[in-house]
């Protein structure tokens, strides 16, 4: 009798130990045990009333397997944009200070995401996302159906940045002319930038990468793209008369906004766009050395307000991986978040 009691007593404090470290593991990894796709939405929060979300996508969102086809497009599309369509980016490359990419992005008072993505066949990168375009809205708590289309983030992208500081922002423009090559798989012009993202380190593999697929712009506005990396190198890609025009950065910083670079051909702070040449003559003035900090005022001093208002401000660091975001021009509150870099 007394042999098994003692029996009894270790087999009930192997069961308490056990489920004791149950419940610590559990508390210290809250999705342990859940699939990609539950960790993924159990990563959403809330993190300002604008709204702003962050979220983290664990797992494959299939952009490999995308990319073998694409969309179905059969013309060469030249569209005009809204008038209204503005928004502000600027690279810095100064050696005295960190290389950065400053980004507004003015459309309408939309719930905003910055996206974390690390998918197992491509470079780890966060983003920007407009969630209006995924069924949110905002003054309504999100629908089970746009928590859904939260799995589609990652394919509306609209600026971000990889782990080898290459980072992306996108501008309207008036027309945006690309001649479409049969061979060539189709992509929106969105996913544009997943793609340089995903798969480029520096902005000569970005290039490259772009020569590899048509552009479909049918979905929205032409767009033009302003591209720079970790090593100091910037572009603005345009598309113009069907082939892709690259204008690279020959100063310590670049600026570009709402109209084609390569058909007006500004001289210095000269153009036709008043923020254009207010960010330019302030990097001229600082010969783009100016820190976050810089960057974000400069962002607030082209901030624009009315109907067609700035979303957010941001500012990735290409060197360091910090991250500083300001939404709904509350430049008062401004959001830190860091991405790990791969050097």
């Amino acid at each position: 009798m007394r042999r098994r009691w003692i029996f009894n007593l270790i087999f009930l404090l192997i069961l308490v130990l056990a489920f004791s470290a149950l419940l610590w593991g559990s508390s210290r990894n809250p999705t342990a045990g859940l699939t990609d796709e539950q960790r993924t939405l159990a990563s959403f929060k809330k993190v300002d009333d604008f709204p702003l979300y962050v979220m983290t996508y664990y797992g494959d969102y299939g952009f490999a397997d995308y990319l073998k086809e694409g969309i179905a497009s059969l013309e060469s599309t030249t569209l005009l944009a809204d008038q209204h369509w503005a928004c502000t980016t600027f690279s810095t490359s100064n050696p005295a200070s960190d290389y950065l990419l400053g980004r507004n992005f003015d459309w309408h008072d939309h719930p905003a995401l910055l996206l974390f993505t690390d998918p197992p066949d491509a470079y780890a990168s966060v983003t920007m996302v407009d969630l209006y375009y995924l069924g949110f809205l905002k003054d309504q708590p999100p629908s089970d159906l746009a928590l859904q289309n939260l799995f589609n983030a990652p394919y509306w992208t609209f600026d971000g940045m990889n782990e080898y500081g290459l980072a992306v922002g996108m501008m309207a423009v008036s027309e945006a002319d690309l001649d479409r090559d049969p061979r060539k798989v189709t992509i929106s012009s969105l996913e544009v930038v997943r793609l340089m993202l995903d798969y480029a380190k520096d902005v000569d593999e970005a290039i490259s990468l772009l020569k590899q697929y048509n552009i479909d712009f049918g979905g929205g506005p032409p767009l033009h793209y302003l591209i720079a990396d970790g090593a100091g190198n910037s572009a603005v890609i345009e598309f113009i008369g069907g082939e892709m025009i690259v204008l690279e950065g020959e100063d310590p910083w670049q600026v570009s906004t709402n109209f084609l670079i390569s058909i007006e051909k500004p001289q210095g702070s000269d153009s036709s766009c008043w923020r254009y040449n207010q960010a330019y003559r302030t990097l001229q003035s600082a010969g783009g050395d100016i820190s976050q900090q810089d960057a974000m005022a400069i962002l607030e001093g082209v901030a624009q307000s009315g109907s067609y208002p700035t979303i957010w401000s941001i500012v990735y660091n290409r060197f360091g991986g910090e991250i500083q975001l300001v939404v709904g021009r509350q430049y008062d509150k401004a959001h830190r978040f860091k991405l790990n870099m791969a050097n």
